[in-house]
């Protein structure tokens, strides 16, 4: 890909490339029901809402190492495994700017929020990889954000 076309794409506003119509959780959910969602989605990461604002994401990790590892049950509330710090970006952000949040924290998924914190959407990995023409390009971009490799440190 061009300097100029990766330009391009990273100049981009986030509610471009965001999924909007996201399933969410609620803090009273089940593992169970949360887990099923996931499923039936075919999703690694769900939002979770409080009167209409984002308060949290579960990730199939989360249930995993903060709930099965731990030894709770099916019915434990998703309120106390979810990850409560969010790095989110705002709909008219630059995706540069999500691309960055995901290297810096090491995150495979950015909510995208409006000005007044409610959900507006989620973007993945995924997303930003379909923006990207030139397969070498997106393979680095992804291999730097999952690796932890400073992805605005390349030369």
């Amino acid at each position: 890909m061009s300097e100029s076309n990766f330009s391009e794409n990273v100049r981009r506003r986030c509610r471009e490339i965001m999924t909007g119509n996201v399933k969410t959780a609620n803090r009273e959910m089940s593992l169970q029901e949360v887990a099923v969602l996931m499923r039936d989605g075919d999703m690694g990461a769900i939002p979770v809402l409080e009167n209409g604002k984002l308060v949290g994401i579960v990730t199939d990790r989360d249930i995993v190492v903060r709930a099965i590892a731990e030894g709770r049950d099916a019915e434990t509330k998703i309120g106390d495994v979810m990850t409560t710090e969010i790095y989110s970006v705002k709909s008219d952000d630059f995706v540069f700017e999500a691309i960055r949040l995901m290297g810096d924290k090491q995150v495979r998924r950015i909510p995208v929020v409006s000005e007044t914190g409610e959900l507006a959407g989620i973007i993945a990995m995924a997303d930003i990889a379909l923006e990207m023409e030139d397969e070498r390009e997106i393979a680095e971009t992804l291999g730097d954000i999952s690796s932890g490799a400073g992805f605005w440190r390349k030369g």
